[in-house]
């Protein structure tokens, strides 16, 4: 069962998702800090000095009377919110994950893609009565000598 197992564990596929299951966590860390660090700000300046995550409608007061400056002073009071900041955030999250990974599958397809050279043009021909192989320009066949037909007449 040992064997088995470390047979799986070890295999080309298991290993290559384990590669990409971390640096997909890694990645998702930095567009996080992307997002939050550096997108967010400036348009929430743009937006008129709003940040996003303490957009949040109020459902029910917590323990410290409202109104509530930001989400945290909402969550501490022990407030009910439905937060649609941090949905927002995650949404911009989503589409610059998707944009980034676009843009690196599209730039590992224009690697892989090279121009292919087209096939050379064939040189010999079967002969229709003996299946030998003949020049294509042959007219008899070398082996059974049969009048081959040609592709103009």
């Amino acid at each position: 069962m040992f064997k088995d197992f470390k047979e799986f564990a070890i295999r080309g596929n298991v290993v290559d998702m384990a590669v990409g299951i971390i640096i997909g966590a890694a990645f998702g860390s930095v567009v996080k800090s992307l997002v939050s660090d550096i997108i967010m700000p400036p348009i929430g300046l743009i937006l008129g000095n709003v940040d996003f995550t303490n957009l949040f409608i109020l459902l029910k007061g917590g323990e410290i009377p409202g109104p509530y400056a930001s989400l945290a002073d909402a969550n501490a009071a022990g407030a009910v919110t439905v937060n649609y900041g941090v949905f927002i955030n995650t949404i911009l999250s989503l589409l610059i994950v998707a944009f980034a990974v676009f843009l690196l599958v599209r730039s590992i397809n224009r690697m892989r893609q090279q121009k292919e050279a087209p096939p050379p043009k064939p040189t010999t021909k079967t002969c229709a009565y003996c299946l030998s192989a003949i020049a294509i320009n042959a007219t008899r066949c070398a082996y059974c000598t049969s009048e081959l037909k040609t592709e103009s007449g």
